[in-house]
């Protein structure tokens, strides 16, 4: 087990972590015709907002309760009840995300009273589901704001069911609870990995449906488009069998399992021989058929990959920093292939975080990741976009992986899991290895100082 090291700072320098009302917004991006509001002021939506687009290079719905100077320190419950009056009436969304801020929290609102408001004073939205969620910016990151979010969306949306024999009613149906270090190519690529066994997966978010970046014929949608629709999310408790993917999504899944009576089975991520292995066992036991030859020749593919690739990947020093589930993701990928992690960082403590494949996992910044990965000699950084300055100062390469990434077309999109993504980033590391392997200069590495020149002596005759 990796020993948990907390950082006593007093404020984070570069920081890694990224906002849990962000996370929420995640989640209720990836169901159809959704719109998420935060309780907050019009910059925590604003910063949400850019974050998301520069990521993603979409346009993304997203509201706000706008709290002003007043409303803060007298009472913005009623901007709340007006926020969803508007979205409802004008927007007519199938769901309404509502997440709070550290500005709301810290204001001491009750998000769920207000929502019972709403529904006394407007009974004609009585049809539009609330998902209303705690997320305040000074807990969690924006893992726990997802994991969260997909909880409030299961309790707005998901009828109790439990005993009531509907489970395996739609035979072939199989839910996909899926974490937030996932990728819309890797839900994209999971579902197509259900389905070539002849099930029909049911996402939850669906962010590869509403977040993988298509042209639409419409000018402008005021609300997310694609995703997990309302009436496919009441037929959860009829399917036969539910996949979680990150242990974030433990309480969301518990949920589930107590209002379906679903059997589920859970997954810490999907990237790596081993974790392929048993999701395509697990899928093959739920279908009750063979495992289909095109997985077997995916498998076969990566096993080469695994042989061509050990050579850059044996012993090397790795430096990641991620939301906890990302990071016991990655940390089990870059072991399972000979590699050391050196350094581990992540934003905040988390149970997940004690089961990642390093001797210390550090709650703290890219401050602290830089500071570990300088004394431990790492070779290659793992993190998002924001981590590109500590790289180019440390002169090793970067691997993006996590949010945002602003710098790499695409990164939104590129698939890790599966058979054929876990081959497509052991190509991507060995890439950077050899194409950085005879780049790292005295001058460009903080490791290969020059040595101090010597003294000069006092010339003769004692000048």
């Amino acid at each position: 087990m990796a020993e948990i090291i907390r950082h006593p700072k007093a404020l984070a320098v570069n920081p890694l972590k990224s906002s849990a009302p962000a996370g929420a917004a995640l989640a209720f991006l990836g169901i159809n015709r959704s719109m998420p509001i935060f309780h907050g002021s019009q910059g925590c939506t604003a910063f949400a907002k850019v974050f998301f687009v520069r990521h993603f290079r979409e346009p993304v719905p997203l509201q706000t309760t706008a709290m002003d100077q007043v409303a803060t320190v007298m009472n913005a419950d009623g901007n709340v009840v007006q926020a969803l009056a508007t979205v409802c009436g004008k927007s007519k969304p199938a769901l309404v995300g509502l997440a709070t801020t550290a500005l709301a929290e810290t204001q001491g609102t009750d998000i769920r009273r207000l929502v019972h408001e709403f529904r006394a004073k407007h009974p004609q939205f009585d049809h539009i589901p609330v998902a209303a969620v705690n997320t305040p910016d000074f807990a969690g990151c924006l893992e726990t704001g997802y994991a969260s979010a997909v909880k409030g969306i299961i309790e707005a949306t998901v009828p109790d069911t439990a005993g009531s024999g509907l489970v395996g009613k739609r035979k072939k149906q199989v839910n996909l609870l899926l974490g937030a270090h996932l990728t819309p190519g890797d839900v994209e690529a999971i579902k197509e990995w259900v389905e070539l066994f002849g099930l029909r997966p049911l996402a939850v978010p669906d962010l590869a449906d509403s977040l993988d970046g298509h042209l639409i014929a419409e000018d402008f949608v005021p609300v997310t488009l694609g995703g997990t629709t309302i009436s496919e999310l009441a037929t959860l408790g009829e399917a036969v069998a539910t996949i979680v993917v990150g242990r974030s999504l433990k309480g969301a899944a518990d949920l589930l399992a107590e209002r379906t009576g679903v059997p589920d089975h859970r997954f810490d991520g999907l990237i790596g021989l081993d974790a392929c292995d048993r999701f395509t066992a697990t899928l093959a036991e739920i279908a009750g058929i063979a495992v289909p030859e095109k997985l077997e020749r995916h498998r076969a593919q990566l096993q080469d990959a695994m042989v061509d690739t050990h050579f850059m990947t044996g012993l090397r020093r790795v430096a990641i920093a991620a939301d906890p589930d990302l990071l016991l993701q990655l940390s089990e990928l870059f072991a399972g292939m000979g590699s050391e992690i050196v350094s581990a960082v992540s934003p905040i403590k988390a149970a997940s975080l004690a089961g990642v494949a390093a001797g210390q996992v550090h709650v703290g910044d890219l401050e602290d990741l830089e500071n570990l990965a300088r004394s431990a000699h790492a070779e290659l950084l793992v993190s998002n976009s924001h981590a590109a300055a500590t790289a180019a100062r440390l002169g090793v390469p970067l691997l993006r992986a996590g949010m945002p990434q602003y710098d790499l077309v695409g990164g939104f999109c590129k698939t890790w899991v599966g058979y054929r993504g876990t081959r497509q980033v052991l190509f991507d590391l060995a890439n950077l290895v050899l194409q950085h392997h005879d780049s790292i200069t005295p001058h460009h590495s903080r490791y290969k100082q020059p040595a101090p020149s010597a003294p000069q002596t006092a010339a003769a005759g004692g000048h």
